[in-house]
């Protein structure tokens, strides 16, 4: 039935821009975001590039990459062309007693392109989703070797690892966005944020919260999940690789398994293909998404090493309790690959070491602003930390009309440019970002 008889469906027909925005006003719900006194959206037309276009022609270079996922840009030709390629042949079919090419071909690259130790993948739809089969495999792993009491886990403060439930109670639970559903969510140990900074070494003090809980607590704890290196979305902090070392060796001496949550930081955004490299580390459970296609789709995977795998297949169930529907999706496995190849055939570590020396010069005016707190800088990120929280309305409007795409939150103006973006467009990036920052009014 047609809720409301003066509308009519759309169909094909092009909608103008006024029309778009007054329906997604009505009638979509944006992330975080009101109904009541809601922010400005803005209608894209296309997307080229590092560009993004506006309804009313307006060009604007955009410094997230879609979300940290798009590393190669917007309509990438090869990335297109092997999308167009599998939907012509096969857009989906089902994962269970099934297989095909793109799947296979994507379980391999995965592989040889992780630690070594991690041997079998499981695919899901989205990163929040990998998560959750992390932990799951985590229980399951241990009620599977006759200890079902382990079934908690060890997270670090500030740490964030998606909005789905299994996820949101292993992040932050004052900044991780979730405290509102504290009373209904399982409840799990955090130990204090790493303070010793990227380019700092890790003393004991550093690490002192972090083994108290695993001491008092390994007997019930699963496993440790962590962000290798860069928190994300709970604060865009960068910390020392001594630190997760120290983080596995605790877990190696306690008998816990360690997850990685590699989905903002995999395929090169660090500098390293995956940011456990920078430790040298290998994970028990490996979780990638975003970049993962290129932006194109969403997809994710969930890695583990044979210890886990075997563990949980010789156990009760015999076999690991999850199937998402569109599991191993053919179209997305298939851009996946294209995405993984194109980067792995080009100099992208010296690209990342490009892009890392133009943030560092671009953003380095920051630091002299009183309100101001920290730039930080790490392969393709670029922070800047101010004093007090953003107006977002207001400085999303001052980015325009320096023609570009920033998405602060809270306290953080960041950007994380696709690997593509020339030395001009990084230079017109970070500009923009210190002509905005330096108006303080626009702080809170």
């Amino acid at each position: 039935m047609n809720k409301n008889p003066s509308t009519t469906l759309i169909g094909n027909t092009a909608m103008s821009a006024e029309d778009i925005v007054a329906i997604d006003r009505q009638s979509i719900w944006h992330p975080y975001a009101s109904f009541i006194d809601a922010p400005p959206v803005y209608p894209v037309a296309g997307a080229s590039g590092v560009r993004i276009t506006l309804s009313d022609g307006t060009e604007l270079i955009e410094g997230m990459s879609s979300w940290w996922s798009g590393i190669h840009g917007y309509n990438n030709p090869v990335l297109n062309e092997a999308a167009k390629a599998q939907i012509d042949n096969m857009s989906h079919v089902m994962f269970g007693g099934l297989t095909h090419q793109p799947a296979v071909e994507l379980a391999q690259l995965l592989i040889e392109m992780t630690p070594a130790s991690l041997t079998k993948v499981f695919f899901s739809d989205s990163g929040s989703v990998s998560v959750e089969v992390a932990l799951k495999m985590a229980i399951q792993y241990w009620h599977s070797q006759g200890q079902p009491e382990k079934h908690k886990f060890l997270a670090l403060r500030s740490g964030y690892h998606g909005d789905t439930f299994g996820a949101m109670a292993v992040c932050d639970p004052v900044t991780g966005m979730h405290h509102l559903f504290a009373d209904v969510m399982p409840t799990h140990y955090f130990a204090e944020a790493p303070q010793c900074r990227f380019d700092e070494p890790c003393n004991d003090t550093d690490i002192a919260d972090f083994e108290q809980l695993i001491k008092d607590h390994h007997q019930e704890l699963a496993a440790v999940i962590v962000e290798p290196i860069v928190q994300g979305a709970g604060g865009m902090r960068f910390y020392s690789p001594e630190y997760l070392k120290r983080v596995k060796t605790l877990c190696e001496q306690y008998d816990l398994l360690l997850i990685a949550d590699e989905i903002a930081t995999g395929f090169g955004r660090t500098g390293k293909l995956f940011a456990c490299e920078h430790a040298s580390i290998e994970p028990d459970i490996l979780c990638v998404g975003k970049a993962l296609t290129g932006g194109y789709m969403t997809m994710a995977a969930t890695l583990c090493n044979d210890r886990v795998s075997e563990g949980i297949c010789h156990g009760e169930a015999g076999v690991f309790m999850h199937g998402p529907t569109f599991m191993g999706n053919p179209l997305a496995a298939a851009t996946a690959v294209a995405s993984i190849r194109l980067l792995l055939s080009e100099d992208w570590q010296t690209n990342i070491q490009r892009i890392e020396t133009l943030l560092e010069q671009g953003l380095a005016p920051c630091r002299a602003f009183d309100h101001v707190e920290d730039v930080r800088i790490l392969g393709a990120i670029g922070v800047v930390e101010t004093k007090q929280p953003v107006d977002m309305a207001k400085i999303q409007k001052a980015f325009m009309e320096q023609g570009v795409w920033i998405r602060p939150f809270g306290k953080l103006v960041y950007v994380m440019p696709q690997y593509i973006m020339s030395d001009e467009d990084l230079s017109t990036l970070t500009t923009a970002m210190c002509t905005v920052i330096s108006q303080a009014d626009l702080f809170q």
